[in-house]
């Protein structure tokens, strides 16, 4: 089922009415505000839409309405007879119920007739029970119709403990994401709910309207009970019609509704006003090139798209239409997205954290969520090597962190003095680790930095064999500078085989790169006089410089020769060195020395779960000494960052003098909101994985037959048996056309990344445009259901999925691409 758009017309006032509870009056409240509309003669009509109705026909709230609601057009979309909640009522009726997606595409289908509709101008979907009372599969009402995300009629409780459940229920729906337009109840002098609830609403600008409360039911057993009950209520929406303010609760209701088009219309506008954007060249850039977001939900934005300029309208503004677009978030908001947005269980968390502490300071305090992130993340990162976590807010500075600790640690170890030598950092060329400046200096000179006027550039970059897939084969190309020293391209039948690196260390591929690492590495420090303190490394996949596939045995020959020849680095350093107990191959389970550099992983981009597994270093058999997490440790909520390393390098900070110390950090160090919903996300993607979420995933990428055998699997590090070493969302199929596809110069896919790189008779790099026109076609929707946001990288463009995204959605998306490409 595709997706739909938020519901979102200037042609028509579409609200959804919940209830802080059951047997609230919610037909009722509907019933007022049809009529009303009715009674305004110089607007349209009225529409009444109830999703799902359980109970007798002859009960059913539509019928209510159509009796009572003065011409106002109804329909209901899933009629259960038990009067029961609807969960059970369509289990009892039948097998399969609606399932959640059919059930709002087949809201949204209903409201856009009507709002293509000349007659009709308002309409109210109306909900069943209370806020989190089930849908028909269970989920609660809250989160099934969040898609939609309509402006809220709540209708509040006026009994006994009413205040409760309505100041309840106005919360959940504000936990979600939901606007609440307005609050009507009924008038109980008793109680006098309305005199709370009306001050209450009013500090948050929710105008409150209080209504008589209805007629009593007559006796049943009365002979013309339906009779004088009819007529009773006939007599009730007249009084109120005529002795209350529902006409100027419409009106602002109309207004709410435009000016929410208008500011979405005009925010571009504003924007490009007032707002500076991160890796943007302003230069020629208009409001049309701004997209303006009103919400997101699961895997889209719901972006605002003008209304054409014609003869009635202006594009935007007072004057113009315009809707909400579902679109694909292609670029999982710059990597982060791992759960979904507006994921409520982690709004939940954060919510709950925010309760309980706000922020607190953290230097020596401590609070349950950061300790127990940091022992997850410890426990469950596979590295025996790690024993402390350092907290930062982002990729950037806690790469920032990750250096000084690899630095300082070298420089003990080697009695260098750092204050008057140049201590540099040995890398892969294509590196980027953020824009604060001292990690900017631990990339070569590029786009990104050359004109940032304290750059500097400390270190040796290698250049390195890139796989990528090239007419049906998977190809690791060396590169031209060294090709002679590494030798020739190599050629696999599967991305598995690429990963062997049990397999791969007895060819000749690996002894070469070996020698070639050893050679360079030999001649920058005895015969350059360079000096090394950390060897950083983003695992597999170099995000920002290109989304460059290094050959992951590579990675293991240059982590292995640094720390198996320490003698590289410096040369008393066997002396000053304990032996490793265990190798990078294979690791034991002890706790060795770094040996000749600290090594940094940057699994910022590339780790939790991105490329399909906890850590992105176990592809590469290899413990880092230091690792860098970020972007999905939150699953796309909230900024975060932690350093952890190991106790050896803790240690080279330890000392009487405070100087010593690791003096980093800032304001909101492990922010208790931030930890809360990492502990949760992390929780979350780990039951994923241990509960088969991606078997299907595995299935396909390891050649599973019709009658279910593997035609062809490896064994993985923590991967499931009979998996493949490496999977990914994309299908393999669709990965070996593109790959035969003429514009295309190469393709991978792993985890929930898809990297094209696209012919360019220019030569290509971050300045190409040769991605612009794939861009627009995803933009565009290609004939898709939906739009898709991607972003480029020069003649790259990327596309990646959240790990819940569905299967159904990925594969329309590679239907546009084989129509652009194939």
């Amino acid at each position: 089922m595709p997706p739909v758009g938020a519901a979102l017309w200037r042609s028509l006032r579409a609200h959804q009415v919940y209830g802080a509870n059951t047997d609230v009056g919610k037909t009722i409240v509907s019933t007022i505000l049809c009529n009303g509309v009715q009674q305004q003669k110089t607007q349209g009509k009225a529409a009444f839409l109830k999703p799902v109705s359980t109970g007798p026909l002859d009960e059913a709230d539509d019928r209510h309405i159509q009796r009572f609601g003065a011409g106002t057009t109804t329909k209901c979309l899933y009629q259960f007879d038990e009067p029961v909640s609807p969960h059970i009522a369509a289990r009892q009726k039948s097998s399969t119920p609606p399932r959640d997606d059919e059930i709002i595409a087949s809201v949204h289908r209903t409201l856009s007739e009507w709002a293509a509709s000349s007659d009709i101008d308002f309409a109210l979907v109306e909900t069943a029970g209370g806020v989190h009372s089930p849908g028909p599969n269970g989920t609660s009402q809250a989160d099934l119709y969040r898609p939609l995300r309509l402006p809220i009629v709540l209708v509040a409780d006026s009994r006994l403990g009413g205040i409760s459940s309505s100041v309840s229920a106005y919360e959940s729906l504000l936990l979600r994401g939901y606007d609440v337009h307005s609050v009507l109840l009924f008038r109980d002098e008793y109680y006098q709910n309305h005199e709370y609830l009306r001050e209450y609403f009013s500090g948050k600008s929710i105008p409150l309207l209080a209504l008589p409360s209805p007629p009593p039911k007559p006796p049943s057993h009365h002979p013309d009970a339906l009779a004088r009950d009819a007529d009773a209520m006939a007599s009730y929406y007249h009084r109120v019609a005529t002795h209350t303010d529902v006409a100027a609760l419409l009106d602002e209701l109309a207004l709410q509704n435009t000016q929410r088009i208008d500011r979405l219309a005009d925010m571009p506008r504003r924007a490009n006003d007032t707002i500076w954007y991160p890796f943007t060249q302003h230069h020629g850039m208009a409001p049309k090139d701004i997209t303006p977001i009103d919400s997101a939900y699961d895997d889209y934005f719901q972006t605002f798209a003008p209304a054409a300029p014609g003869p009635d309208t202006d594009g935007g503004g007072s004057g113009g239409g315009g809707s909400l677009k579902a679109t694909f978030d292609g670029s999982a908001s710059w990597w982060t997205q791992g759960l979904g947005h507006g994921n409520p269980s982690l709004a939940l968390s954060a919510a709950y954290a925010a309760g309980r502490y706000g922020h607190v300071m953290f230097p020596g305090n401590i609070h349950e969520p950061a300790l127990s992130l940091a022992e997850t993340l410890l426990r469950d990162s596979g590295n025996s090597r790690l024993g402390k976590v350092f907290f930062t807010d982002n990729g950037s500075t806690g790469m920032e962190v990750a250096v000084k600790m690899g630095l300082r640690a070298a420089c003990a170890r080697y009695g260098w003095d750092a204050g008057n030598e140049q201590i540099s950092i040995l890398g892969l060329k294509g590196s980027y680790h953020g824009d604060t400046i001292g990690v900017m200096d631990c990339s070569e000179p590029g786009t990104f930095n050359k004109k940032v006027e304290w750059y500097r550039g400390r270190g040796y970059w290698f250049d390195f064999p890139k796989v990528r897939m090239e007419g049906g084969v998977w190809r690791v190309e060396m590169p031209a500078e060294v090709g002679g020293e590494m030798g020739e391209d190599l050629e696999f039948e599967s991305l598995d085989e690429v990963f062997d690196l049990q397999g791969r260390m007895g060819e000749g591929a690996a002894r070469r790169y070996r020698e070639y690492i050893y050679n360079t590495a030999e001649r920058l420090v005895y015969k350059d006089g360079m000096k090394f303190g950390a060897l950083i490394m983003e695992p597999v996949i170099l995000g920002a410089g290109g989304m460059l596939f290094c050959d992951p045995l590579f990675q293991h020959c240059l982590a292995a020769t640094i720390r198996n020849h320490p003698s590289l680095i410096h040369a008393d350093a066997s002396k000053l060195t304990p032996k490793p107990k265990s190798s990078p191959m294979s690791p034991s389970g002890e706790l060795p020395s770094w040996s000749g550099l600290p090594i940094i992983f940057d699994e910022v981009f590339t780790g939790l779960y991105r490329l399909g597994r906890h850590s992105s270093a176990s592809f590469l058999s290899v413990d880092s000494d230091i690792v860098v997490n970020a972007k999905l440790l939150t699953g796309g909520l909230i900024p975060l960052c932690t350093t952890s390393a190991s106790n050896e390098i803790f240690a080279a900070f330890d000392s009487p003098e405070k100087s010593d110390a690791l003096l980093h950090g800032h304001s909101y160090t492990a922010h208790a909101v931030g930890c809360q919903v990492a502990v949760e996300a992390l929780r979350t993607m780990g039951e994923m994985e241990r509960g088969g979420a991606w078997d299907g995933y595995r299935r396909d990428w390891a050649g599973v037959s019709s009658d279910g055998d593997a035609e062809g699997n490896g064994e993985g590090g923590g991967e499931r048996e009979g998996s493949p070493r490496v999977w990914s969302v994309w299908s393999q199929e669709m990965v070996r056309e593109l790959s035969c596809a003429p514009a295309v110069e190469g393709v991978f896919a792993i985890g929930t990344v898809l990297s094209i790189s696209l012919r360019d008779v220019e030569g290509g790099g971050y300045t190409s445009t040769a991605a612009k026109g794939l861009q627009e076609t995803l933009a565009q929707g290609g004939g898709s259901s939906f739009q898709v946001h991607s972003r480029v990288l020069g003649n790259v463009l990327y596309l990646m999925s959240s790990v819940t995204s569905r299967p159904e959605a990925l594969r329309e998306i590679e239907g546009v691409l084989r129509g652009a490409l194939v």
